[in-house]
């Protein structure tokens, strides 16, 4: 997998800031007031730094936001870039300022005058994020291995030394769910998928992988009505991190349909491709456990994924075929294209029946509707217990991850009445991501607090997101993460 790039924490020391050969990467407050380090390299460029601050440009200027002072003179760097950050800045705003100096590093490297920015290690988080690339599947020199190092002076090294190990761990988490959604369906296969996840006992994690044999005898028939199409076998992930106790874990259920040509209900040629990303939510369930696991988290989490490929095949599921739940609920399966909620069903009744979970969220992108519905800047957030569903809005607005609450009710479950079976996987045109999120309510049990993830707009959107480039974005892994941290450590 990526590593998350390097951020080396120095003390501030500005002796040899004339003869840095790199980038400088400066922070200013919007009212243009200099620190000691900015102040320096202004004395160094002979005002040219206090002079732009003063300017139109940077009167326009967002939080995070950066503009280049090419080759300035007074210094051997190739640039000063000028970042707009306030000295008491949020955590997001940090790394969105961070995100801006590692997207542009460059070969000679950057050197970060961070003064007494608050939570120094936010930037370096940001820098880490925004330095990432995706080149597993490209030729000769790659930028990542010619890139220069990265480096940030700080007040005090030490303690800033100390909270590096945790929001690495974090950079971690993200990039390898940046990675599994990025990468192509020849190489991230159902196998490939689980013996990456199988990597991660190297950090503690207990992993269990359950092939078909074990899950047709525990009854997971719509899973495995999915995948019996292609020659990828179906899988289900275990993986359990213990670090809480003897209390019930929180469980996390990823969709990971490694690619979705929608079956016997074929999709559209165009845009298939990137159909690549249908494993989304399995990919951010792995993040977050690799980042738990990575910063030793004084919890108990569980992450479960279903993993299959939905193929057109001689042996393919087909329109109008009835399938028989692990809970025992049948299904009719209306559109073989929306098989998401055939995974997750299963896999959400057996995480239940296993581990009798303290919470439970599952994560897919399940619906264009939801697209439809929030863009690209909102995942939608569908739940049946308000406290539970507060807490994870809670921690994804600290951190800066779009999530808004959607409905659920009689009336759209109702959408989903078979005249043949129990229930059928589709509804009609409209409200179809709450219908899909209704069809995942009845593999709910009663009195487990749930929440469903809909991450279809927001698991590699149109455009590069804030904290990378474009591709896979690894939302929700630091969200998820906070809410573990703010409400299930011992």
């Amino acid at each position: 997998m990526t590593m998350a790039p390097d951020v080396e924490i120095l003390a501030t020391d500005l002796e040899d800031l004339k003869s840095f050969a790199g980038r400088i990467a400066v922070l200013v407050p919007a009212d243009g007031k200099l620190d000691v380090p900015a102040r320096r390299v202004n004395r160094l460029t002979r005002g040219a730094l206090a002079r732009f601050t003063e300017s139109e440009a940077f009167s326009k200027m967002k939080p995070g936001e950066a503009k280049d002072l090419a080759f300035p003179g007074g210094l051997g760097a190739e640039a000063v870039q000028v970042v707009l950050l306030d000295r008491q800045a949020s955590d997001t705003d940090s790394r969105k300022a961070g995100a801006s100096i590692g997207k542009v590093r460059g070969k000679s490297g950057v050197l970060v005058l961070a003064g007494v920015r608050k939570h120094p290690e936010q930037i370096a988080l940001g820098m880490s994020l925004g330095a990432y690339a995706f080149e597993a599947c490209k030729s000769g020199e790659k930028a990542s291995e010619t890139a220069g190092a990265m480096q940030i002076m700080v007040r005090d090294a030490k303690e800033t030394q100390a909270a590096m190990a945790e929001v690495m761990a974090l950079a971690d988490g993200v990039c390898f769910t940046r990675d599994l959604v990025n990468l192509p369906a020849n190489v991230l296969t159902t196998e490939e998928f689980a013996a990456r996840l199988e990597g991660l006992q190297d950090l503690g994690v207990e992993v269990e992988v359950l092939d078909e044999d074990k899950l047709e005898e525990l009854g997971m028939t719509m899973l495995l009505g999915v995948g019996q199409g292609s020659e990828s076998p179906s899988k289900v992930v275990v993986m359990q991190w213990k670090g809480g106790g003897d209390e019930a874990p929180l469980a996390l259920v990823g969709k990971g349909v490694v690619f979705d040509t929608g079956g016997i209900s074929i999709k559209p040629a165009g845009g298939m491709e990137d159909m690549t990303m249908d494993m989304g939510g399995a990919g951010v369930v792995a993040g977050v456990m690799r980042a738990v696991a990575g910063r030793k988290a004084k919890a108990n989490v569980v992450g479960l994924v279903g993993l299959v490929e939905n193929m057109p095949d001689g042996r393919a599921q087909r329109p109008g075929d009835i399938v028989t739940s692990m809970k025992g609920d049948t299904v009719e399966v209306i559109n073989t294209d929306a098989e998401g909620r055939l995974v997750l069903g299963d896999v959400m009744w057996y995480a239940q029946e296993r581990f009798e979970p303290r919470g439970m969220v599952d994560l897919a992108t399940l619906t264009g509707a939801i697209i439809v519905s929030l863009g690209h800047d909102n995942a939608g957030v569908f739940s049946n217990d308000d406290a539970f569903c507060d807490a994870f809005l809670k921690a994804a607005a600290a951190e800066g991850e779009g999530a808004w609450r959607m409905p659920l009710g009689e009336s759209y479950a109702k959408l989903l009445k078979s005249d043949k079976a129990d229930v059928k996987n589709v509804g009609t045109r409209w409200g179809g991501a709450i219908t899909a999120a209704e069809f995942l309510h009845r593999f709910v049990k009663e009195g487990v607090p749930w929440i469903h993830l809909d991450i279809a707009g927001v698991a590699q959107p149109a455009s590069a997101p804030a904290l990378g480039p474009k591709g896979a974005s690894g939302w929700g892994v630091l969200a998820l993460d906070r809410m573990i941290r703010d409400g299930y450590e011992s």
